[in-house]
Parts: C-alpha cells; sequence; structure tokens
C-alpha cells in the first residue's frame, strides 16, 4: 500500500509493506529550498562585485601605465627639442662670432691698405687722420651691427625654445587630466552599477 502526507515541514510518501510501516521523507522544508537560494544569490552577487573590482582595478593600472607612458614620451620629445634647439643656438652663435672676426679683419686690412695708399699718394696728415677715422667709424658700426644681429638671433632662439617647452608640458597636463578624469569617471559608473 502506498500512500502520502503533507505537513508543516515536508512532503512525506509512506510505504506500507507486510504490516511494516515504512516512511520515506521526500522534500525537507521549504525553508531549506528558500537558503539555498538565497546562498547562491548572494555567491553571485559576490562573484559580480569580485568580477567588477578586478576590471576596475585593471582599468585603473592600465590607464596609469598609459599616463606613465606618455609623460615619458613627452619629456623624451621635450629634452631632444630643447637639445636641437641648444645646437641651432651654438651654431649661430659661432657662425655670427665667425663672420664678425671676418669683418673686422677685412675691415683692418681694407684701413691699412687705404691708409698706406694715402700715406704713399698724398702724404697730408689731414687727409691721413680723416682716412683712418672713417676707416675706424665704419668698423665700430659694422661690429656693433653685427653684434646686435647676434643677440637678436639668440633672443629669437631662446623664446622660440621656451615656448615649445610650455606648450609640451600643458599639452601633457591636458592629456594628463583628461586621463584621471575619465577613469574617475568609469569608476564611479561602475560603482553606482554595482551598487543599485
Amino acid at each position: 500500500m502506498l500512500s502520502y502526507y503533507v505537513n508543516n515541514d515536508a512532503y512525506v510518501i509512506v510505504i506500507v509493506l507486510d504490516n511494516d510501516v515504512v516512511v520515506v521523507v521526500v522534500v525537507v522544508v521549504v525553508e531549506v529550498v528558500v537558503v539555498v537560494v538565497e546562498v547562491v544569490v548572494v555567491v553571485v552577487v559576490v562573484v559580480v562585485v569580485v568580477v567588477v573590482v578586478v576590471v576596475e582595478v585593471v582599468v585603473v593600472v592600465v590607464v596609469v601605465v598609459v599616463v606613465v607612458v606618455v609623460v615619458v614620451v613627452v619629456v623624451v620629445v621635450v629634452e631632444v627639442v630643447v637639445v636641437e634647439v641648444v645646437v641651432v643656438v651654438v651654431v649661430v652663435v659661432v657662425v655670427v662670432v665667425v663672420v664678425v672676426v671676418v669683418v673686422v679683419v677685412v675691415v683692418v686690412v681694407v684701413v691699412v691698405v687705404v691708409v698706406v695708399v694715402v700715406v704713399v699718394v698724398v702724404s697730408s696728415i689731414v687727409v691721413v687722420v680723416v682716412v683712418v677715422v672713417v676707416v675706424v667709424v665704419v668698423v665700430v658700426v659694422v661690429v656693433v651691427v653685427v653684434v646686435v644681429v647676434v643677440v637678436a638671433v639668440v633672443v629669437v632662439v631662446v623664446v622660440v625654445v621656451v615656448v615649445v617647452v610650455v606648450v609640451v608640458v600643458v599639452v601633457v597636463v591636458v592629456v594628463v587630466v583628461v586621463v584621471v578624469v575619465v577613469v574617475v569617471v568609469v569608476v564611479v559608473v561602475v560603482v553606482v552599477v554595482v551598487v543599485e
């Protein structure tokens, strides 16, 4: 004979064989099932939170690496630019100095030749003095002009170097700020989603 009944805690099947009664519990308490479901839900939530945290950490690490790489690249570029500009300045200064020396030597030679010619041809002290004064004035003017040009070139090059460095630094700062803001926004969004 086979029969069953339901009490408050479980479904039970009663089997009667040869007047011996055997009771078999088929389903344990419904509360146990609920507890199991709750445990499963908690495990799933924990797994999701762990995955989200791992993703956030990975994102932060990637962002930090990108920022470091960008900063290093920018620093290297700035160093290269500064070195190139310094080389250009040195070359320009050397060239200008050489030109000044050549001009001064040429003018001196011309003065000597003119003085000798005047002395030989005219043999007048007044004429010689006038010629010497004129030549000296010309030499002074030439030297002053060359010096002014050299200073102007050096100033322009220095200004260009400063502008380039400032622009590069500003670009680096902007890139770093943008990356940091993006990371913060991503982390906040992920946290909000997880909390919800």
